[in-house]
């Protein structure tokens, strides 16, 4: 979609330019209620925006329905994952991986996700949390996808799961990615892009102090829609057209056209998600 977008950086001389590029979002729950009145109208502007790719994770199998519903509205954007989300490992927690599995012998995902270790709402269930997490590594790597890490208050926990499993099979993303300079490159160490998405613009995000020293090619971007709304919608209900703040935010942190970001960044999806 060509469009104009106004440039306020005096290194590209605060003019319009006229381009074209198509933006990925490599992570966003399209499926959500947050979006059941108003569904539609939000992916048009998302694809207005240059948008035309949507990488949408699980949750767990209350959600499957719709997620295939969304894929069947828009065949041509969606990539759907499949996975349990570490804050749904409860009790049923192996009902829901068989669950996992047996999607996966049923059609084709691009990715297993989101996984991973979450210790900010509750550590209840951190034995299980950690569990689910290596058998679903376990499962990419036994249909060769790569996985989407969900990683809060646990990257100790989540490096230790992506040791034991650390192996050239072993690749994806880590999303919503907020550590330091150092877990940065430990988590590119296990072959992971980091995912970039709204907490980059917040004014005590941390990582925009040290992004620009990390490769473009280990960056993709992402939305987490409808959470973690960038700025200035923080606090708001996020959706994949807001991308293009963290796009234009990446751009100012690596001073580089938003035209090279979105191309790069998409190549870097691309290469993740073979697709």
């Amino acid at each position: 979609m060509s469009y104009f977008l106004k440039r306020s950086s005096t290194k590209f001389l605060s003019k319009y330019y006229f381009y074209s590029m198509t933006i990925t979002d490599t992570h966003t729950h399209l499926y959500s209620e947050a979006f059941d009145e108003d569904r539609n109208e939000m992916m048009q502007r998302a694809i207005n925006s240059g948008v035309r790719r949507f990488f949408v994770p699980a949750i767990d199998s209350t959600y499957t329905e719709r997620m295939f519903q969304l894929e069947k509205d828009y065949p041509n954007e969606v990539f759907l994952m499949s996975g349990l989300h570490p804050t749904h490992v409860k009790e049923n927690y192996k009902e829901e991986l068989a669950h996992v599995e047996a999607l996966l012998l049923e059609r084709k995902y691009y990715a297993v996700g989101e996984i991973g270790i979450d210790l900010y709402w509750d550590k209840t269930f951190l034995k299980q949390q950690q569990e689910a997490f290596q058998y679903q590594i376990q499962l990419a790597k036994k249909y060769k996808l790569p996985i989407v890490i969900h990683c809060r208050d646990a990257f100790d926990e989540v490096f230790e799961v992506l040791e034991k499993e650390k192996s050239e099979s072993l690749f994806g993303i880590f999303h919503c990615f907020t550590g330091t300079k150092e877990q940065a490159e430990k988590a590119i160490g296990y072959n992971m892009k980091l995912g970039i998405g709204g907490v980059v613009t917040f004014k005590n995000g941390k990582i925009d102090k040290f992004l620009n020293e990390i490769p473009l090619e280990h960056i993709v971007l992402e939305t987490d829609s409808p959470y973690l709304a960038p700025t200035p919608y923080r606090g708001k209900r996020n959706e994949s057209s807001y991308v293009m703040n963290v796009l234009e935010k990446v751009s100012e942190i690596y001073q580089l056209p938003e035209t090279e970001i979105a191309s790069v960044t998409t190549e870097n999806s691309k290469a993740v998600f073979g697709v």
